[in-house]
């Protein structure tokens, strides 16, 4: 008869590799999609064709958030499994917030 702490961590490490596997699937759509939503707007396609009204934020924020958020997945995919569950957790969390934080600095671009 198995534990229910014996039950419990390999489900809990499924969960974490598929969640770092689908961020790793979406962070990609995730840019495109949202540039493609910034230059629907007027303010994007103004910045793109006469250069003005662009955002403040650096692109190289963007791309090191980016690269951020690539590199936790990986990680987290990487990471022992069985022993490393709680760091793997964290890494995971900092991979979808380095993600969101992508979409919502590209898309800051708009307003």
């Amino acid at each position: 008869m198995s534990t229910p702490q014996q039950t419990t961590a390999p489900t809990a490490d499924r969960a974490l590799t598929w969640w770092s596997v689908a961020g790793l699937v979406l962070l990609l759509p995730t840019v495109v999609v949202s540039w493609i939503l910034v230059l629907a707007s007027a303010r994007g396609s103004e910045c793109l064709m006469y250069g003005r009204h662009c955002s403040s934020v650096p692109g190289s924020v963007v791309f090191g958030v980016f690269w951020a958020s690539l590199a936790a997945g990986v990680v987290a995919l990487l990471l022992p499994r069985a022993r490393w569950t709680p760091v793997r957790c964290g890494v995971v969390v900092v991979q979808w917030c380095a993600q969101l934080l992508v979409g919502a600095l590209i898309l800051g671009r708009a307003v």
